[in-house]
């Protein structure tokens, strides 16, 4: 047998091997997940890829268009800003003041009305999502325990988990949120096509409620919780009581594990920087938009309080989480906001009545202040700085 045929026949029995570990080990998530990386030249996940999912539509209604002010785009971005930015990946950047957009930029061929991934953005709507619910009636407080909702949740330790704990992240649940292992929990859940399978695979390993251990499953959790409560898919219950009400301009897109099948809560929904602003106005604004209280200014407040835990790696007092709102006392301001993996945000700083909005492809994830992206503060510094 010649050389040639040899190294063939070695990479067919390699490839059958290969894929019949994959089979027996129920981690077929790997066949889309390498599809859509390593065969697209790609290490992981990418801001514009909800085409190769499925997803339900977030419909919007009455379009409330953002009023632009007299000023918009005249200051210009200071120059090192802008070439961090641009060394980031940014493909949006939007400040909004007083309720007017100030200045937008946009970059690679995105625009105003481009639909990218909000990744864990998503965390922070689905908190609103449970206020709301618990403002109608349909959860009864945030101590309300999961297992009223879900059956496997009824019993022993699991038993002791209230949707708080899912909010605060410190159900004591062992989900893992390693981004770089194709067998952690992120990807299963992002390439995979059964949530609720995936889900019932964990368990309780330490109390619930006294320590933070940021991890997506507990949003996901708290997806079928909201599911179940309002008798409602998410995106729907979304559009009708959130994505609607505040006037967003174009229907957003949550991905799903399969057709027809659930939304990916923790992660993939799919916007763009005009209509995710509105969110952050909502919580500047209290719960209120336009006039109307969309949802408690209790709970708004207390989604952008610390909660009452300790950090799991070091055991120091937690000050930049709340309910699924990251937050930091920065300046002399108490500024919370939603953050995605890749660097999106929706800051909101009250001492300007401002929000800032910034969409892209990477974050100086290593470098931290306050235990956030450092890149966060430089945009928060010019906010400060120049409006």
């Amino acid at each position: 047998m010649s050389t040639v045929k040899k190294t063939f026949a070695w990479f067919i029995v390699i490839l059958f091997v290969l894929n019949l570990v994959i089979i027996l080990s129920e981690n077929t998530h790997l066949y889309k997940g390498i599809a859509n990386t390593y065969l697209k030249g790609k290490k992981g996940a990418s801001i514009d890829e909800y085409q190769i999912f499925h997803n339900r539509e977030v419909k919007s209604g009455i379009h409330q268009p953002w009023p632009i002010g007299n000023d918009y785009n005249t200051q210009k971005i200071p120059s090192a800003l802008l070439e961090t930015l641009e060394e980031l990946g940014t493909i949006a950047y939007l400040i909004i003041v007083n309720d007017s957009i100030r200045l937008e930029q946009y970059w690679d061929g995105y625009n105003e009305n481009s639909h990218t991934n909000a990744f864990s953005m998503a965390k922070s709507i689905v908190s609103i999502l449970i206020g709301i619910a618990i403002d109608e009636g349909k959860i009864k407080s945030v101590d309300q325990k999961v297992g009223d909702f879900l059956a496997s949740y009824n019993e022993g330790e699991k038993a002791t988990i209230s949707i708080k704990h899912l909010l605060t992240m410190s159900s004591g649940l062992n989900f893992d949120e390693s981004y770089s292992n194709p067998f952690a929990f992120p990807a299963k859940a992002y390439f995979g096509d059964d949530l609720r399978a995936l889900i019932e695979g964990y368990d309780v390993v330490e109390s619930p409620g006294l320590k933070f251990e940021y991890l997506s499953g507990n949003t996901q959790l708290l997806g079928f919780v909201l599911e179940k409560a309002t008798g409602e898919k998410i995106a729907d219950y979304a559009a009708k009581k959130l994505w609607g009400p505040i006037g967003a301009k174009y229907s957003a897109f949550w991905s799903l594990d399969k057709e027809g099948g659930n939304e990916k809560a923790y992660c993939c929904f799919n916007s763009n920087a005009r209509d995710f602003a509105r969110i952050g106005q909502l919580y500047l604004n209290n719960g209120v938009w336009k006039g109307k209280q969309l949802i408690s200014s209790d709970y708004v407040k207390a989604s952008v309080k610390a909660a009452d835990l300790v950090e799991k790696d070091d055991g120091t007092k937690l000050k930049r989480y709340g309910y699924s709102w990251w937050m930091t006392d920065y300046r002399g301001d108490h500024i919370f906001l939603m953050e995605g993996l890749m660097g999106q945000y929706v800051a909101v700083i009250p001492s300007k009545s401002a929000i800032m909005v910034r969409l892209g492809k990477n974050k100086m994830a290593k470098e931290k202040v306050h235990r956030l992206p450092k890149d966060l503060f430089l945009y928060i510094d010019h906010v400060l700085d120049q409006y």
